[in-house]
């Protein structure tokens, strides 16, 4: 199969989980707080212990290192590190132009400090260092929770136009459910230790959401 399949996945205390996105698509999961979202993401990563299978194109993630994999697999986190003094020395390679310009920089932002970046350019330029990777699947914890509604709307678009050039799989945690109606194909609540499909036509309320597929 192209594109991440999940078989049986064992995290913490929450499993069995099973779940398969194809390529070019965008799967929402959303969950009261504490429900494992961010835990089922960093297992996806192979950053926690887990148990199950789990499949990038037909490679499971056994079969390669863990730093291979998370190349392939990239995690965007809720709270980026930064551990150099300037925005440019985070990157192998020139900052791609056109896409600083399409999440509301310009090139100068290379040269800016680290430290005085507010957390929403922290939020927006580490989106940018995890897609350098060119990974084949984003999983993105809560990507836009610290912007204001205008770069929200740019990194949506921004991640559209990502999504449809390079076709990755793409699993995006939120807890805005109008951001998962117009982001996703498909939609799950994580609650009770497990996860529950829902239509998209009926995400209106993280607390209505059917207690059964």
């Amino acid at each position: 199969m192209n594109g991440l399949k999940i078989e049986n996945l064992y995290f913490h205390t929450i499993g069995p989980v099973s779940l398969s996105v194809a390529k070019s698509e965008c799967v929402g999961i959303m969950g009261p707080s504490g429900a494992g979202k961010t835990l089922f993401l960093r297992a996806i990563a192979d950053m926690d212990p887990h148990t199950g299978k789990i499949f990038l194109n037909g490679t499971e993630s056994a079969q390669i290192s863990g730093h291979q994999w998370r190349r392939q697999v990239g995690l965007l986190p809720a709270e980026s590190s930064w551990w150099l003094d300037t925005v440019g020395e985070h990157f192998d390679k020139n900052i791609n132009k056109k896409w600083l310009s399409a999440v509301g920089f310009d090139a100068d932002v290379a040269k800016w400090e680290i430290s005085r970046l507010s957390s929403g350019e922290r939020q927006r330029l580490a989106l940018l260092r995890l897609l350098a990777n060119r990974p084949e699947c984003l999983l993105l914890d809560e990507p836009t929770a610290n912007l204001d509604p205008e770069n929200i709307t740019r990194v949506e678009k921004f991640l559209e136009t990502y999504q449809r050039e390079n076709k990755p799989s793409v699993i995006w945690v939120s807890h805005d459910s109008e951001q998962l109606s117009r982001i996703s194909t498909r939609c799950f609540i994580l609650k009770n230790k497990s996860l529950i499909i829902n239509h998209k036509s009926q995400i209106t309320n993280e607390h209505h959401f059917p207690d059964t597929v």
